[in-house]
């Protein structure tokens, strides 16, 4: 079975109103773009796969819910801010109308890294993973998601290969799993995009 979906971290909820809707347009425009290219879905089993972030503050930032991922349509009350983290504890802070991405973590670390991050999108999507593992910079597939190791991990490759040129990479052991990252949402999905056969 897929090891997907599943919140790792302690994850401090605290139940609150959306944001205004447009304050969260280009977010909610993006992630249902991913939508329809399949790179945010749901896997047979029912398990949804894929999320969105984008800095907000300099310690926080939006990012979809835990399994939103089988709607082909979100709302401001699909997404949450994330206002506070701690990697090395393994838990985060979030406040909204669901609970934050099993991802969380390893977005928070990217934000954490460089000031000039400002949006992120994680897919999934086979056949492109296959093709551009080692191809691109790539996890270690010992290091599971959404896990301390793999924010050290993410760390590991901002400094040891060209990740902060590409902007994007694969997680070998996180089946499917692509990371880009970049300072607009727009960036960001245009260089997923790129990487599909024309």
């Amino acid at each position: 079975m897929l090891d997907e979906g599943v919140i790792k971290f302690v994850c401090n909820w605290e139940q609150g109103p959306p944001m205004g809707a447009e304050e969260l347009a280009t977010l909610i425009e993006w992630r249902d773009r991913m939508f329809t290219l399949d790179f945010i879905g749901t896997y047979p089993n029912g398990i949804g796969y894929g999320n969105i972030s984008q800095k907000q503050t300099e310690t926080s930032f939006v990012i979809s819910g835990t399994q939103t991922g089988h709607l082909a349509h979100t709302s401001s009350s699909h997404y949450t801010v994330v206002d506070n983290w701690d990697i090395e504890q393994n838990s985060l802070h979030c406040i909204g109308p669901v609970k934050a991405s099993s991802e969380s973590l390893t977005h928070a670390a990217l934000y954490e890294y460089s000031p000039e991050i400002q949006a992120i999108i994680h897919i999934h999507h086979s056949a492109l993973w296959r093709t551009y593992q080692y191809v691109l910079p790539t996890t270690d597939a010992t290091v599971p998601y959404g896990t301390p190791e793999m924010a050290h991990e993410m760390w590991r490759l901002m400094e040891a290969s060209d990740l902060p040129q590409q902007k994007i990479l694969i997680m070998a052991g996180h089946e499917d799993g692509i990371i880009a990252f970049g300072e607009t949402l727009a960036e960001v999905g245009d260089r997923l995009h790129r990487l599909l056969p024309n």
